[in-house]
């Protein structure tokens, strides 16, 4: 059965001497907003950590619906095609006619009933598909989903000051590039090779998410998804450490929950609740988690019935 509440929640989290997202249209520069130099993280850069947590922690078990749609070197047509092979469905997009040249799939399209039962069938297979939705029309039809979980980018508390820093590397990358031992300082020719590595000294970020059971009830997104969900949440950096991205940290994930399906408060009055603000006064840049302090106004939840979760604890507790 499918969730029947809604949910919004927050996400705090931040680096530590690294490079949360890098942008490919900037050198891959950590992302920043050009007007106010606070810093971004895009929301399909946190939908991809769930993801990878959740391939890792379920093994990417389709039959028992924790597959992952959008994966490393994964086939999105292979994976449609799965849908429909279990379904006993030909699809029209792999007719061919006699000269093997496709044509005879040619402004025919797969019947409406074949492309319910193939969305319905990712649907239950794959768990980004009931969580964030997807576009699964292309090729090998399989319908479009849209996800009740829905995440938006993350944002700075603060401006940043993104750092682009020279290394150097002992060792070259081809023989014509080596000094020959007998010829030292040869021209053309080196001992060493230089590289970049870009990274923010330390930013705290924020971003919102919002789960309707509405669309919960058109993919299945259950109970036990939206625990596995918290799940990720809280623990998605941990399985992905690399140099680039420093040390980044899930610091606080606040959940409220909503008493029916329509929810009793817009979401930017439960937000502006969240206050973060400085412990030192901001006299200097911050450079830790303990250079601010995280305050809820709680006053007049419990009698709209919203409840206020945090998560991040138990997914240390409960999860094995």
């Amino acid at each position: 059965m499918s969730i029947a509440n809604r949910y919004d929640f927050c996400l705090l989290f931040d680096v530590e001497y690294g490079n949360p997202n890098g942008d490919p249209d900037a050198g891959n520069l950590p992302r920043i907003d050009p007007e106010t130099m606070h810093g971004l993280v895009s929301d399909v850069s946190l939908k991809r950590k769930v993801r990878d947590y959740v391939l890792t922690r379920w093994d990417d078990d389709e039959e028992a619906g924790m597959g992952i749609y959008v994966k490393h070197h994964g086939i999105l047509n292979a994976e449609h095609r799965k849908a429909y092979d279990k379904l006993g469905i030909k699809p029209i997009a792999e007719a061919v006619d006699e000269n093997g040249d496709g044509s005879a799939a040619k402004g025919k399209k797969q019947p409406r009933n074949d492309v319910a039962a193939a969305r319905t069938e990712m649907c239950r297979r794959y768990y980004d598909v009931r969580t964030f939705g997807g576009v699964m029309s292309t090729g090998i039809n399989a319908g479009q989903v849209r996800g009740p979980v829905q995440i938006t980018f993350g944002r700075s508390i603060e401006p940043i000051v993104p750092m682009d820093i020279a290394l150097t590397r002992v060792a070259v990358t081809s023989e014509k590039d080596a000094v020959p031992d007998d010829k030292p300082g040869t021209a053309d020719q080196k001992e060493t090779e230089m590289g970049r590595k870009s990274l923010v000294p330390y930013g705290l970020y924020q971003a919102y998410g919002f789960i309707s059971p509405h669309f919960a009830a058109g993919t299945g997104f259950s109970d036990d998804d939206l625990a596995k969900l918290w799940e990720a949440l809280c623990r998605m950096f941990e399985g992905e450490r690399t140099s680039t991205k420093g040390v980044m940290s899930m610091r606080e994930v606040i959940v409220f929950k909503h008493p029916n399906a329509l929810g009793v408060a817009p979401s930017h009055d439960l937000f502006a609740r969240i206050q973060v603000k400085r412990t030192d006064g901001a006299t200097k840049p911050a450079r830790s988690f303990a250079h601010y302090e995280i305050k809820i106004d709680q006053s007049g939840l419990t009698d709209k019935g919203i409840e206020l979760i945090h998560p991040l604890e138990a997914a240390w507790t409960t999860a094995t």
